[in-house]
């Protein structure tokens, strides 16, 4: 898929998934989807996507493949810049502090991450890049 259409296709998933709380696009390839909100690392803006996680305990954990490309996905990269960010599971919108797997959680979770969907497959062998793997742990308390 072409990158402008990734992006496209994502914003319009964003949209959806606020304007419904989360109702529609809250499931994709049989997996819970939430929005991140990164902080735009060269325009300050923020910059909302939508991604596929899993749960350690009550933290999100997403994965930054961006599809097997050579480079980093934006979010992944706003997050290197400022790692804080928001976090939104259906209606309920919580801040976070992002922190990157080291290399024995990334090696004990990979497994996971594959059971969950099975492109991270292909996508890890479409790259030469290590796909990081995300916690986004809550700064604050998590609305219920």
């Amino acid at each position: 898929m072409r990158d402008t259409t990734a992006r496209r296709l994502s914003r319009l998933h964003s949209w959806l998934y606020r304007l419904t709380g989360g109702r529609v696009g809250r499931r994709l390839v049989n997996n819970d989807m939430l929005l991140l909100t990164t902080r735009g690392r060269t325009t300050g803006k923020p910059h909302t996507v939508p991604l596929l996680y899993l749960l350690d305990g009550d933290t999100p954990v997403v994965i930054a493949s961006w599809g097997g490309r050579p480079e980093h996905p934006e979010w992944f990269k706003n997050l290197q810049v400022e790692p804080s960010a928001l976090v939104q599971v259906r209606s309920k919108v919580w801040r976070v502090r992002a922190r990157v797997a080291d290399a024995d959680e990334r090696a004990a979770w990979w497994p996971r991450v594959l059971a969950a969907y099975h492109g991270y497959r292909t996508y890890e062998l479409n790259t030469d890049r290590v796909i990081p793997v995300v916690f986004l742990e809550a700064t604050e308390e998590r609305p219920s």
